[in-house]
């Protein structure tokens, strides 16, 4: 009996140490604790906050002290979509996003019980006051200012929480559909007006080089003209000039022969009256007289006006 007591003593110690040995572990694990650099713990000590703790190791007190844990991080909160009424009486669901950043740990644990649900309610709130002031053309085209309204309305209400309202993104705004028809219209239209004038202005241009073009063949065509008038009067003048130092070169005797030659030409004409120059007389009595010196006849010239009149009878029977 003594060595099944001594055995019973044993076990039971072993079960008692075991049980020490795991609630010391259990406090241990509550009483220690790692709090990351974005993380706060707001500590209350028998119902009483005694402040934030971290960040590195903490150690509370398990069964004094409560601890809740807050996340400095920015975070975002989606706001679904709202029907707001606009200035000018139309009904339009928007939906956007809010970014927010807690500043004071305290603050935000002991002035609010549900940051989330309390956010989305005077968001929604703010929304409908912001939008109410704002006609549809406003909603539709300033969209950043409307943003900046809302941000500025709900950091006023959340900055009591201990929490900043960083940013404010407005998604998506659904008009109604009467409005989406004449947008869809306009759009049209406004397309259309640029196809209108992106065409008027190319043929502005095509015609505009189309009238370079002509000016410049014009201009070249000219001056291809003036060229040539030029070429051609400095042949002329070149021509001219030939003749005359031709001309310099023949004496008397030539023009004679070819005033004779032109006689001839006329004598064989079918014409029965003839224009005889004055100068014709005393031509035909030098020819006569150098025909004489050639042939060597020794006798004396002939009067001028019997030879002239002579020879211009043979001339014209001939």
């Amino acid at each position: 009996m003594t060595g099944l007591g001594l055995i019973g003593d044993a076990a039971t110690g072993a079960v008692v140490a075991g049980i020490v040995a795991v609630v010391v572990l259990f406090v241990i694990a509550r009483a220690v604790n790692v709090v990351r650099e974005y993380q706060r713990i707001v500590l209350f000590r028998l119902g009483r906050c005694v402040g934030t703790r971290g960040p590195g190791l903490i150690l509370i007190i398990p069964i004094l002290d409560r601890k809740t844990w807050v996340d400095l991080r920015e975070k975002y909160l989606e706001i679904p979509h709202q029907t707001a009424i606009t200035a000018d009486n139309a009904a339009i669901s928007m939906d956007f996003i809010i970014f927010t950043k807690v500043v004071d740990a305290v603050m935000s644990v002991l002035q609010v019980q549900n940051f989330a649900g309390a956010a989305q309610n005077i968001a929604a709130t703010t929304l409908r006051s912001v939008v109410g002031d704002m006609t549809l053309d406003d909603v539709l085209s300033k969209r950043d200012e409307m943003n900046s309204l809302l941000q500025v309305k709900l950091d006023e209400v959340t900055e009591r929480w201990g929490v900043k309202v960083t940013n404010v993104e407005v998604r998506e705004i659904i008009p109604p559909p009467a409005v989406q028809d004449a947008m869809t219209r306009q759009m049209s239209a406004e397309r259309t007006r640029r196809a209108v004038v992106t065409e008027a202005e190319g043929s502005k241009s095509a015609s505009i080089t189309v009238a370079e073009g002509q000016k410049q063949a014009a201009i070249l065509s000219a001056e291809g003209d003036r060229q040539a008038a030029i070429l051609r009067a400095e042949g002329f003048s070149l021509a001219l000039d030939k003749i005359f130092q031709v001309a310099r070169t023949l004496d008397a005797n030539t023009m004679s022969l070819q005033y004779l030659d032109a006689l001839k030409q006329i004598g064989s004409s079918p014409s029965t009256k003839f224009v005889v120059p004055m100068e014709l007389a005393n031509l035909l009595s030098g020819v006569t007289g150098l025909t004489g010196r050639s042939f060597g006849n020794g006798g004396a010239p002939p009067g001028p006006a019997a030879t002239s009149g002579q020879s211009v009878k043979e001339d014209l029977t001939r």
